[in-house]
């Protein structure tokens, strides 16, 4: 999509089509946080309003603001008319932990790879939604389990923990943006060696003893984080008209 004027409602569009919103009830779609027909040539991605944003926009010329976790932002300490974007489940389980194609690629995906588990929202007139997928199993060229760690190691700048299972080599792994009794054994079911998701939950100790999968967790904001640039990378691409600045903090 190329547009000479980018405004919100374009960002929007292109946000929209990419994170899937459809497949959510509409509180969970995200959009527009703070309407305004401002063109906007810089945006700013950050995922929440720290004490620092007015610093930060003012410092880089930012017109335009897009917020992962918008909640407790203070409008006043905006300029007036600064648009405002936000997006917070569909981009965790898009661009973070999920069913994430970037992050299957970053990793060597050899391809045919194919979704994991299902979640299943309600619209608001009570009638079922889309289903969508909760994570995504990834075939790699067969390789040391220690190697893919370290590869996930320096894609995410750090682990928060890593728990080595049984086997020597990873060929399949899976993505997934949960970690439950159910999921841990289909994903070994389902021939994968290796668990990456973002947080270890204690609920599926059970599962990963008996199944023998290596899990490891990157860290929530870790896979954030990587998931911000990202989304910067696809806007650039998508609105090349567009500067994008990626916030540090």
């Amino acid at each position: 999509m190329q547009t000479s004027s980018v405004t919100a409602d374009s960002i929007r569009q292109v946000l929209q089509a990419l994170l899937h919103t459809d497949r959510y009830a509409p509180a969970e779609q995200g959009g527009i946080y703070r309407p305004s027909a401002q063109p906007i040539t810089r945006l700013g991605l950050a995922l929440e309003p720290g004490p620092g944003l007015s610093r930060w926009v003012q410092a880089n010329g930012i017109d335009g603001l897009w917020l992962h976790r918008p909640w407790k932002l203070d409008e006043s300490m905006l300029p007036p008319g600064l648009p405002v974007l936000f997006h917070h489940l569909p981009f965790d389980e898009t661009l973070t932990m999920g069913d994430n194609r970037w992050l299957a690629e970053a990793l060597g995906d050899a391809g045919p790879g194919s979704s994991i588990g299902q979640k299943q929202g309600t619209a608001d007139t009570g009638e079922p939604l889309p289903a969508r997928p909760l994570g995504r199993l990834v075939n790699v060229t067969p390789q040391p389990v220690d190697a893919l760690i370290d590869r996930l190691q320096n894609l995410f700048g750090g682990l928060d923990r890593v728990m080595p299972g049984q086997g020597a080599l990873v060929g399949r792994l899976a993505i997934v943006g949960a970690m439950t009794d159910a999921l841990v054994r289909e994903a070994s079911d389902r021939g994968a060696q290796l668990y990456l998701t973002g947080q270890y939950r204690a609920a599926a100790a059970d599962a990963v003893a008996q199944t023998g999968l290596t899990v490891v967790a990157a860290g929530h904001e870790r896979s954030e984080r990587w998931g911000l640039t990202v989304l910067a990378r696809l806007l650039g691409q998508a609105l090349p008209a567009l500067r994008l600045v990626v916030s540090e903090g």
